[in-house]
Formats: C-alpha cells, sequence, structure tokens
C-alpha cells in the first residue's frame, strides 16, 4: 500500500506540474504575441500552435484527472443536493461508474483518431511536429480521467462517506464549521 500511496502523490504531483506549465505557457505565449504585433508589427509565427499544445495538454493531461481527483468537475447538482443521504450515496456510486465507461469509450475512440493522424502524417505549419505527437495526450488523459473516477467509486464503494473525489468528502457532509474558506466561495 505504501507503493500505491507514493504512487498516486507522484501522479498528483505531476498533473499539478502539468497544469501550472501549461497554463504558464499559454499566458507567456498569448503574452509575447500581443508584444509583438503592438511593438514589432507581426505576431509571432508559432505561438498558437505552442498555445493550442498546452491548451490540449492542460485539459486532457491534468484538466481531467485531476478535477475528477479534487471533485472539481462540473456537476449538476440541483437534484443530488435534495435527496435523501441513501439516494446521494447510490448516485456517488452510479455516476462515476457510467462516467469512467465514457471516458474509456472516448480513450478508445480518439486513439483510433491519433491512429489516423499518425497514418497521414500531418505536421504542424510552423514549427513542423507532428500532430499526432499533440493528440497523443487526448486518450492519456481520457485513461487517466477514467482510472480516477474508477478510484472515486471505489471510495464511494468501501468509505461510510459520499465522496465527490477521492480526496474531496462530499459537500453536503462536511460540517460548516470544518469547511475551509475556499470552499464557502462557489461561483
Amino acid at each position: 500500500m505504501k507503493f500505491l500511496d507514493k504512487l498516486d502523490k507522484s501522479i498528483l504531483k505531476i498533473e499539478e506540474f502539468i497544469l501550472s506549465a501549461s497554463i504558464i505557457v499559454i499566458a507567456l505565449m498569448v503574452c509575447a504575441n500581443v508584444i509583438s504585433r503592438q511593438f514589432f508589427g507581426p505576431s509571432i509565427l508559432f505561438h498558437a500552435e505552442v498555445a493550442k499544445f498546452a491548451v490540449v495538454v492542460s485539459t486532457f493531461m491534468g484538466g481531467i484527472s485531476y478535477a475528477a481527483r479534487k471533485g472539481r468537475h462540473i456537476s449538476m447538482s440541483a437534484i443530488y443536493d435534495v435527496v435523501p443521504w441513501r439516494l446521494r450515496k447510490a448516485m456517488s456510486i452510479i455516476i462515476p461508474l457510467f462516467t469512467s465507461i465514457i471516458l474509456f469509450a472516448l480513450a478508445y475512440i480518439s486513439i483510433d483518431y491519433v491512429t489516423g493522424v499518425y497514418e497521414r502524417g500531418t505536421t504542424t505549419t510552423n514549427l513542423g511536429i507532428p500532430l499526432y505527437i499533440m493528440y497523443l495526450f487526448i486518450p492519456l488523459g481520457f485513461i487517466m480521467g477514467g482510472i480516477q473516477y474508477l478510484r472515486n467509486l471505489i471510495m464511494n464503494i468501501v468509505k461510510k462517506e459520499v465522496y465527490i473525489g477521492t480526496d474531496a468528502l462530499d459537500y453536503n457532509d462536511v460540517k460548516p464549521e470544518d469547511r475551509d474558506m475556499e470552499d464557502e466561495i462557489h461561483v
């Protein structure tokens, strides 16, 4: 179990690094392009390609799995919040099950897509990087997200409480005095 805990923490750190680095790259590329156009005239030729690559990486490699782990994914909770605890518990098992199935199906479909891009041999216009390299992050992200939702499913089967993420107890199960200030602010 210690090995799995260390592996899990390592994966979390990698996800956090990928998310942070990708967002920084996006910001730098957009700002540099604005400065380039404002003061020097032309745009940076490769800025859109690098920014697109960073968006794909942050969305699929970092975003899906990290949001599932932390319980920060988008959810429609109007019904979920008002149902009795037993029904919420059942929903906390059913929803991650179906979500993981969908993510694994999307991974399968995206692998087929990446294979097609690889076979066509298409590259980016300015940098000449094979597009399949960028698109490899899509099935990897779906697989990581599917695994994370399976972990959420297992957490809700094994634990008595309701979890919306492996690291996040359901908001309805946390006593108001135990909530962080961050959890109080929902937009």
